[in-house]
């Protein structure tokens, strides 16, 4: 058994490992391109979180989605290079938007320079990703400019906060799947679609992309709250003190105002309040990390990533199904 390094997904099968290890190693040298500009001081800004690595997620998915199709066309690293590119533009931005002082590690763009050279930098990325996209067709510029869209309705609902009479775990589950989901499902419909896949596996790996990419996302909101910051790459809990409710947050409050006790109205209350404080911010941290809602947190993670195991039965038996199934599993075990 070998170790693709994303997620620390196994790959089983040695001409599955060498097709998706070469395709990453492609898309890494795309990056690097992608990110080189003629002024020296937006190379070092552009490639600031390249070099910090991160998991690959979504160009991993575009090679094992490539392998329904023919895995060494000549658009499939390219359009790998396209997903990660607007994932880190998105990254750029919401440090900005959050005012995060560390990212995957390393100090943000904006902490690092100024929230107008963070934000300039993923602008240069999304430019750099849309030149990408021209040369590999317009059905591909189409697909990315849906998904674009989504992404960030998902961002303006989160930041709007759900309508009166909304449930906030549907509105937060609906934001999700645009912040996240679409970029991931456009992983895998990529990765299809260059690799020259049947439209019916097409649709099933975007269908798949959606959920994992939902339940990748719960995950990564555990670890915000359950991690030492080693795994997440940021200081555990940066959610909490920004003010940010994700899944947990929301099920406590649930619970507070449906059964009353006065424990959770007052954890409740205290995860409402200004969590700047660093006392009091490591009291809700530590209080919210043995509460309840964390356990009902994971089990929706684990919900999603059945789901989308469950939509993968339509495609047939194969290493690269195998591998597919082993990223649910490693969501899964990243949720705790």
């Amino acid at each position: 058994m070998t170790v693709v390094a994303p997620l620390g997904l196994s790959v089983q099968d040695r001409a599955l490992e060498a097709d998706v290890e070469a395709g990453l190693a492609a898309v890494e040298e795309g990056l690097l391109e992608a990110t080189k500009s003629d002024v020296p001081f937006i190379t070092e800004a552009a490639r600031h979180l390249v070099r910090a690595g991160g998991k690959r997620f979504r160009p991993l998915l575009v090679m094992l989605s490539a392998q329904f199709g023919d895995p060494h066309a000549p658009g499939v690293a390219p359009s790998g290079v396209v997903v990660e590119l607007t994932h880190l533009a998105t990254l750029y931005h919401d440090d900005v938007m959050d005012e995060a002082a560390v990212r995957r590690g390393v100090p943000s763009a904006n902490s690092r320079w100024a929230n107008s050279v963070a934000v300039l930098t993923g602008d240069y990325l999304f430019a750099r990703a849309s030149r990408i996209l021209a040369d590999l067709g317009p059905e591909m510029v189409r697909i990315q400019a849906q998904a674009f869209e989504r992404l960030v309705t998902g961002q303006i609902l989160e930041t709007a906060g759900p309508a009166e009479g909304r449930d906030p775990v549907d509105h937060y589950l609906e934001v999700l799947a645009g912040k996240t989901g679409s970029l991931i499902a456009v992983s895998g419909r990529f990765g299809a679609l260059t690799s020259g896949a049947d439209e019916s596996v097409v649709e099933v790996l975007t269908q798949y992309g959606e959920r994992i990419g939902i339940a990748f996302q719960l995950a990564d909101d555990l670890l915000d709250i359950t991690s030492d910051g080693d795994e997440s790459g940021k200081t555990p809990g940066t959610d909490l003190r920004e003010g940010v409710a994700t899944l947990p947050v929301l099920h406590l409050r649930a619970a507070a105002q449906r059964d009353r006790r006065p424990e959770d109205l007052e954890l409740a209350a205290l995860l409402a309040d200004d969590l700047t404080d660093d006392s009091r911010h490591a009291e809700a941290l530590a209080r919210l990390r043995e509460h309840p809602a964390v356990a009902q947190a994971r089990r929706d993670t684990v919900r999603y990533a059945a789901e989308a195991r469950a939509i993968l039965t339509a495609l047939p038996p194969c290493p690269a199904r195998t591998a597919l199934e082993g990223l649910c599993d490693a969501v899964v075990d990243r949720a705790g």
